[in-house]
């Protein structure tokens, strides 16, 4: 457990310090035309992967087992912020999705995915022997789901809300719902996040113009057209780091959603297929962690953070080369972004913190075993 810890931490740290190289140079052009200052936007980044990084120190320390006995009020508290940005929110793109205390901003729909991973492992432990049951114990859980994710739907922020379906389902699944729960829940949350989707302009136009491109050969949107462009440039090896074409204003959001087509641009086929392999190695560590996990809270909580990194990652690539729609998902610890950030690396210390708490109860058993063996042979 103590290498999978390391493993975690090391994986993270290197993702996020390409980030900041990426970010840098697919920032520069558009901070010098907005900001007139070509490191503006680099700098505010820094600063936010210095605060995430003392945040998943911080949170490596802190006992994992705290969080089940406080989850639900802080999912109360999450849904209340979530409410305050549909009355508060600033309206950008169509969509408000952001809380501005004066001095920072922050997305509520970011922390709302740890803290539903983290209550519905609590619930998941709590109502073990009901899980299988729809009223006493899978109805509990999809409450939850459906309120915290629906008011994620109406800001409209279809695509969160739906990767929010899709990670709390699967949770569930591993806890030992039935498939047919599971099933009936996702036809509904498909008939549901549709039905949002079809009612907001940006998001009906998105899916439409994807549905039109991919079954008569319509023309893609500028950001996908772009962001392959970018990549078909990169070649095997990639143009060079900061020698970049699509990050002089061509590729609308370069530093941001689209930021794995200015990766792939600079570095290539192949550091795109190691940028990869390093989520496909950060999600095996995150499973065994899962697995060697002593308490079904730690499992399901370890597995949860896991699969949520794993499953943003996937679709923000998929998106990128226009094999999923458009959508607004950073690429975990890569993207520019604040809260999304931050979240992540407190996801990433809780992680590391269940390896070390079990690497710790591993170590007694195995003490308290040779105490026992000791004795016996005293006793001899």
């Amino acid at each position: 457990m103590k290498k999978l810890a390391l493993t975690v931490f090391f994986e993270t740290f290197i993702l996020m310090l390409l980030g900041l190289i990426i970010v840098m140079s697919a920032s520069s052009t558009y901070s010098a035309f907005k900001f007139e200052s070509t490191f503006y936007l680099f700098n505010s980044h820094l600063g936010k992967v210095f605060i995430g990084l003392f945040f998943l120190i911080l949170f490596c320390f802190i006992p994992y087992e705290i969080y089940k006995y406080y989850s639900k009020w802080l999912l109360i508290g999450v849904a209340i912020l979530l409410v305050a940005t549909l009355f508060l929110a600033p309206s950008i793109k169509g969509a408000g999705r952001w809380l501005n205390l004066g001095f920072t901003s922050f997305q509520p729909a970011d922390i709302a995915k740890l803290i539903l991973v983290i209550h519905l492992a609590a619930l998941i432990e709590q109502k073990q022997e009901f899980i299988n049951d729809f009223k006493q114990g899978y109805l509990y859980a999809f409450i939850w789901v459906m309120l915290i994710s629906g008011l994620i739907f109406i800001q409209p922020n279809v695509s969160t809300g739906i990767l929010l379906m899709v990670i709390s389902l699967t949770l569930l699944y591993v806890g030992g719902a039935k498939l047919k729960h599971i099933a009936l829940s996702g036809l509904l949350a498909v008939g549901v996040a549709g039905g949002f989707a079809m009612l907001f302009s940006h998001s009906r136009s998105r899916i439409l113009g994807f549905i039109k491109a991919m079954s008569d050969g319509g023309d893609l949107n500028i950001q996908v057209k772009q962001a392959l462009y970018g990549l078909g440039s990169g070649g095997l090896t990639g143009v060079g780091i900061g020698n970049s074409k699509q990050n002089n204003l061509f590729l609308p959001e370069a530093y941001g959603d689209f930021i794995f087509a200015i990766l792939g641009e600079e570095m290539g086929f192949i550091g795109s297929v190691i940028v990869l392999l390093s989520y496909l190695i950060l999600f095996a560590a995150g499973i065994l962690i899962a697995k060697k996990a002593k308490d079904r809270f730690g499992q399901l909580l370890a597995f949860g953070i896991t699969f949520s990194i794993a499953i943003y990652a996937f679709v923000n690539v998929a998106v990128t080369t226009g094999l999923f729609p458009t959508t607004g998902l950073p690429l975990p610890f890569i993207s520019y972004g604040g809260t999304s950030i931050i979240f992540l690396s407190i996801s990433v210390g809780i992680l590391i913190n269940i390896a070390i708490m079990n690497w710790k109860r591993e170590n007694e058993i195995q003490m308290n075993k040779e105490k026992i063996i000791n004795l016996k042979n005293l006793v001899r």
